[in-house]
């Protein structure tokens, strides 16, 4: 008697959690939309900096109704402003600090939203942000960008940088290296053809007196 209420109590159990089932396979995933940043940035003071913002929607590229407004948080008191808005067309700040400092740097079909924010200075230290609406893909992170206006480049940076121009030059060195050797095997190729055809010409033909 024991094992047949233990059998009817499993039974049941299973039953109840198979109709669970199909209403939790029932939920639908919800779509999102993704944006991603380059994190955190470095600029000299006075120089051109690119804000880098992807993204990536789950719904078709819409140009006629995509938005991506740009957003700026400074690192100390201060509120937050706008920097820029899109809109089938850019819309620069009409005012503010960053009137005439922010341009259009991306490509909608190309899901980029990245700006370029002219001629830095040390009042742009903080966060910006990237916001991208794709209707009815609307709902996403927002992507942040760090800036932090330095005087002068950091080490890092000027290791690249060295290591860029070293490299060029190692390039450049080897192009005219790879010249100057098909020069000289053509200039020896040239001068042993000229050796071969000398004697040539000079020998006689032993029939002719």
């Amino acid at each position: 008697m024991l094992y047949v209420c233990l059998a009817e109590f499993l039974l049941h159990n299973y039953c109840a959690v198979l109709c669970c089932v199909p209403a939790a396979s029932g939920l639908l995933p919800v779509s999102g939309l993704r944006v991603e940043t380059s994190g955190e940035v470095e600029a000299v003071n006075g120089t051109d900096v690119w804000l880098k913002c992807t993204f990536q929607s789950s719904s078709p590229i819409t140009p006629a109704t995509l938005t991506v407004s740009w957003s700026f948080r400074p690192i100390g008191p201060g509120r937050e402003e706008s920097v820029f808005y899109y809109h089938e067309r850019p819309y620069p700040p009409p005012d503010g600090r960053f009137h005439k400092r922010a341009t259009w740097a991306g490509d909608i079909m190309g899901r980029d939203a990245s700006i370029v924010v002219r001629k830095v200075k040390f009042t742009y230290n903080g966060t910006f942000s990237c916001q991208v609406k794709n209707p009815p893909d609307v709902h996403g992170n927002a992507g942040e960008v760090k800036l932090t206006v330095v005087t002068t480049a950091s080490f890092s940076e000027m290791i690249m940088l060295a290591a860029a121009i070293g490299g060029a030059i190692v390039l450049m060195v080897i192009f005219l290296v790879i010249i100057m050797s098909i020069r000289l095997c053509r200039e020896k190729r040239r001068v042993e053809e000229g050796a071969e055809e000398l004697p040539r010409r000079q020998r006689k033909d032993p029939t002719v007196w």
